[in-house]
């Protein structure tokens, strides 16, 4: 068997960098010559740019082209080279087909690798077909998904590997998928900055989620700590690989919560050697299609609204529109306004007539159509076929007016006008209301059910050019939010969240929901949950139930719960919380508040009483995650983790209602290792 020994396999590694760093040196020499070349054949053109024909400069100009995209290439194998030669491999697995003899050995890493000399690879890219038996299966009877058709075979060995800086740190064997010891060395490390990729412990629930072809909608429903938005950024890179040359990242869209979560989930792709991808919210989208009809309230302002103001009506407003029963009375209504709101009669201007029956057919002949098109297309048709007693054309001015009377036909003039009309119709005109009357604010429920209407009235232009969206924190979009997510983008779609972690209980969907937006889709979920320990997990447990959370078994302090006299002695406890995290080796420390207006409260005063702690506040127009001491709110903090969380104000007064429970959860299942919660007065009721 190839390297037997701890020792063969680290003489094997010294080999294989070797091979590396040669091939890393060959390729940097031959950039600097390619690039010199470039540099001389452009002083070339630009020295006899007099002298060369029109030809001989387009010949010119094409192979610059060509030299220069060949560069780019270069680098960019050269920047997978010096990842690889940091860490070539993390695991091996030995398979012997049934119509073979012998086993052989395949070493699994984030990057192919195959020396000049040798014909096959050294390193097998982990999204290549044969790396999925390191991911499925343990030793034994095993298969995998070939170009020329399912290959069967035994595993005759198994091993996973930690080599840093090209030193082997540990080499584990093992019978099973991915060793319990290599996960708990991962999940026991501290955060970074950025999320990592996770190709080295890819469970196997997780890996049949990544290497899916086939479901044009795909559902990942999966708990606090799943890991579900990497896996689904590994899917990205797994489709990317797969389909290269019929699909790039430039055809892939994320629509992320807010530009911090874009930003922390921003190295993932570039790890696994593919650019990142297009980077969008819901609310860019709807700034889009209400540009010039009306402003809207954000989604983190009706938060901020939920939070520190108490409205039932605003409550009630936003819980009507986050139902799937508005998708279908908006349906409903759009069939009764073709039929009611056009009323044909006869039009004349000066000499010129239209007939009511001319009108109600020429509109009734173009239904495919969007209402103003509609309109348009029947007025320019008719006015073009229009006559005087005479056989005289319309002029300018009375085609102008007549124009202008067959558009009138219609009852509503503008977009607004028609969705106040639905609320009219529906005898509930009381759930449409300004946010701010003065400026014609629509409150945040209104944004998308106003999109949806607006591809009946005026149409939607789909984004042709997206090939596969990715939607997170799928919990806080709405049915109608969907729907129009239907209309804009008709592509492959992989949709991904938690249930159990929405910011706005009033306007949350289930997976039910979701799924009957999308009849077709594949539902997944993951109930493993890897981040938090299990005292943490189980501390949150408490606070909002979850029968479908499984923990991974990694033990570490107890959370704590700090009763305090007063706010100074709360302050207090916060400032020695504070001096352990930062002698501690711990990277990040959230401190997670309820409201806006808290987390400013927050940040100020720990300028003022820590001036020598480095502090950052994230808020929603923040666009980078630091590590440090980080003070938020769990609206943002969500799809976020630490080292360490801090939640103050833990009372009664503070976190009481529906809203609150499921904002205390969301911050509490941020922490990774440790987890401390301050209070004044009575507690919450939801904690334990």
């Amino acid at each position: 068997m190839l390297n037997h020994t701890e020792a063969a396999e680290k003489q094997y590694l010294q080999r294989i960098t070797g091979l590396l760093h040669q091939t890393i040196s060959r390729l940097a020499g031959n950039l600097t010559d390619t690039y010199r070349e470039i540099i001389e054949a452009k002083k070339y053109v630009w020295h006899n740019i007099s002298q060369l024909d029109p030809a001989e400069r387009a010949a010119n100009v094409i192979d610059i082209g060509l030299s220069i995209n060949a560069g780019e290439k270069s680098k960019d194998k050269l920047r997978k080279l010096y990842k690889l030669e940091q860490s070539p491999y993390f695991g091996r697995v030995d398979f012997k087909r049934n119509t073979e003899g012998e086993s052989e050995p395949f070493y699994i890493g984030i990057h192919s690798f195959s020396a000049e000399d040798h014909q096959t690879n050294l390193v097998y890219d982990w999204r290549s077909p044969v790396a999925s038996l390191f991911y499925d299966y343990g030793t034994g009877q095993a298969s995998f998904q070939a170009p020329e058709g399912n290959v069967e075979g035994e595993i005759t060995l198994k091993r996973q590997y930690k080599i840093k800086n090209g030193s082997l740190e540990y080499m584990i064997e093992t019978s099973m998928n991915i060793n319990d010891d290599v996960l708990q060395k991962e999940l026991s490390s501290t955060t970074d900055e950025k999320m990592k990729n996770i190709v080295a412990t890819i469970q196997q629930e997780q890996n049949a989620i990544i290497r899916n072809e086939s479901s044009h909608e795909l559902i990942i429903q999966g708990v606090a700590g799943s890991g579900k938005t990497s896996v689904a950024l590994h899917r990205i890179a797994f489709l990317l690989y797969k389909y290269k040359g019929t699909i790039t990242s430039k055809n892939v869209l994320i629509l992320s919560p807010n530009k911090v979560f874009a930003d922390y989930i921003s190295n993932v792709l570039p790890e696994l050697g593919e650019e990142n991808m297009l980077e969008s919210g819901f609310e860019d989208l709807a700034a889009g299609e209400l540009a010039g009809i009306c402003a809207f309230q954000t989604f983190y302002e009706q938060v901020t609204e939920l939070t520190e103001h108490d409205d039932p009506r605003f409550r009630e407003r936003i819980a009507y529109k986050a139902t799937s029963r508005l998708v279908g009375e908006m349906n409903s209504f759009i069939e009764y306004a073709d039929e009611a709101f056009f009323t044909p009669n006869d039009i004349t201007v000066g000499k010129f007539t239209i007939r009511q029956e001319e009108l109600r057919n020429g509109y009734a002949s173009q239904f495919r159509m969007p209402v103003k098109l509609r309109l348009e297309k029947l007025a320019g048709q008719l006015i073009a076929n229009c006559r005087s007693q005479d056989g005289e054309k319309p002029d300018p001015s009375t085609t102008k007016k007549l124009k202008a009377a067959i558009k009138k036909l219609y009852k509503h003039s503008n977009l607004l006008s028609l969705y106040k009309g639905f609320y009219d119709h529906l005898g509930m005109p009381e759930l449409f209301k300004y946010s701010q009357s003065k400026t014609r604010t629509v409150e945040y429920s209104d944004v998308f059910p106003l999109i949806y209407l607006k591809h009946y009235y005026e149409g939607l232009s789909p984004f042709e050019f997206v090939k596969h969206i990715l939607v997170d924190e799928m919990q806080d979009y709405t049915p109608i939010q969907y729907a129009v997510l239907s209309l804009l983008f008709t592509c492959k779609k992989t949709i991904l969240g938690d249930s159990s972690q929405s910011v706005n209980p009033y306007s949350s969907s289930s997976l039910e929901e979701i799924s009957k937006m999308f009849p077709g889709a594949e539902t997944v979920e993951l109930t493993k949950s890897y981040r938090s320990t299990l005292e943490i997990n189980s501390f949150a447990g408490k606070i909002k139930v979850n029968p479908s959370l499984v923990p991974v078994e990694r033990h570490g302090e107890e959370p704590r719960v700090l009763k305090c006299d007063d706010a100074e002695e709360e302050w207090r406890r916060i400032a020695e919380l504070l001096n352990d995290f930062v002698s501690s080796g711990h990277h990040s420390l959230g401190i997670i508040v309820k409201t806006r207006r808290q987390a400013e409260e927050m940040y100020q005063h720990l300028k003022l009483s820590l001036p020598s702690l480095p502090v950052h506040r994230l808020d929603f127009n923040s666009v980078q995650f630091q590590e440090g001491v980080v003070v938020t709110t769990a609206h943002l903090a969500k799809g976020l983790e630490f080292d360490r969380v801090l939640i103050p104000g833990a009372d009664a007064a503070n976190y009481s209602q529906d809203l609150d429970q499921s904002l205390l959860y969301i911050a509490c299942t941020r922490a990774m290792h440790q987890l401390a919660l301050t209070y004044t007065g009575k507690p919450s009721p939801f904690l334990p």
